[in-house]
């Protein structure tokens, strides 16, 4: 396990050994001063769609914490990508006057102020998965999530070793800047051309189409890097019926994916370990809620590199609902 691995690790079981220690809060603390678990209700509200399969997981990561912590737990999410509706939810949820708030930043120039609103009014927040160059400044706790950008210089790098010099970049949800980081990340680990190709993530026939056009329209492209399952499955298919050889990456895991990995289809996938993202904030919440205590700074989550070579290992987790 590499060093992150294992301070990641070390974090999650210290938290929760000791958020079981006592239920008294011991003082001088910044949070409500909850004597019982039971009183503390957390609001979490993200941008994940529900047919969005890498968010299923993330709500798994959620419901879990609550479980572990014994705390009450609300989480919000849009019928599909809204930034509006992401905007009502969030002051919805600071209405209520929660505890703690976990949520994503995925427009930080929409919402911006709406989490300032909530930190002002003394509501702790963790952000989570999107945020992560914006979340000190808003004022947030902490981060739990991956860097988008670097993970994106990662993806380059590795189509660069297989020598892609001609690639395209898949955006399966416009206005979500983690995704732009994540395209503008690989083109600069590609050294080489991108062109950045917007696709419609809620229709996945309408997505398939549209990754088989650009590939008609962009013949000279050896590689292409789609940005989450809403991408990667249409593009499977897309291939499917492409007579080109074109290498292909991806962000984020899901059985079909780990399938493809593992029978060389795609050369990897890109794990931010989204359970971690749903679980961790409530942890963090409850225990600043109790004790005042908080991780110093991001807590990451990824990237991490899933490859023909363990593809097989992981596959189970992920269609239990945890990778």
């Amino acid at each position: 396990m590499k060093r992150t691995g294992r301070w990641l690790a070390l974090l999650a079981v210290s938290l929760i050994a000791l958020a079981g220690c006592v239920e008294k809060e011991t003082g001088g603390g910044a949070g409500a001063g909850k004597e019982a678990r039971g009183d503390i209700r957390i609001e979490v509200v993200t941008h994940g769609t529900a047919a969005d399969p890498f968010w299923s997981v993330v709500k798994n990561g959620v419901d879990k914490a609550a479980k572990d912590m014994g705390v009450e737990v609300n989480y919000r999410a849009p019928d599909t990508f809204d930034v509006v509706e992401i905007q009502r939810n969030l002051d919805s949820a600071i209405a209520t006057q929660p505890d703690g708030i976990a949520l994503t930043v995925v427009d930080p120039d929409a919402l911006g102020d709406t989490v300032r609103k909530a930190v002002d009014q003394g509501i702790p927040v963790v952000v989570l998965n999107t945020g992560q160059a914006d979340w000190e400044e808003l004022g947030a706790l902490a981060y739990v999530g991956q860097t988008e950008f670097e993970a994106g210089v990662g993806a380059g790098e590795r189509m660069a070793d297989e020598g892609v010099t001609n690639a395209l970049c898949f955006n399966h949800e416009q206005g979500n800047v983690a995704l732009d980081q994540r395209c503008d990340g690989f083109e600069e680990g590609l050294g080489g051309s991108v062109k950045q190709i917007a696709i419609d993530g809620t229709d996945p026939t309408a997505a398939q189409n549209g990754i088989e056009t650009a590939l008609r329209q962009n013949p000279d492209a050896n590689g292409m890097l789609t940005l989450g399952p809403q991408g990667a499955e249409p593009a499977l298919k897309a291939l499917g019926s492409s007579d080109g050889e074109i290498t292909f990456g991806t962000f984020d895991l899901g059985p079909s994916i780990l399938k493809a990995v593992s029978g060389g289809k795609i050369l990897f996938a890109i794990d931010q370990q989204q359970y971690l993202q749903g679980y961790l904030p409530i942890v963090i919440l409850t225990n600043y809620v109790q004790y005042g205590v908080a991780p110093v700074g991001e807590v990451r989550t990824g990237p991490a590199f899933v490859t023909k070579d363990n593809a097989e290992r992981i596959l189970k987790l992920s269609e239990q609902g945890f990778r």
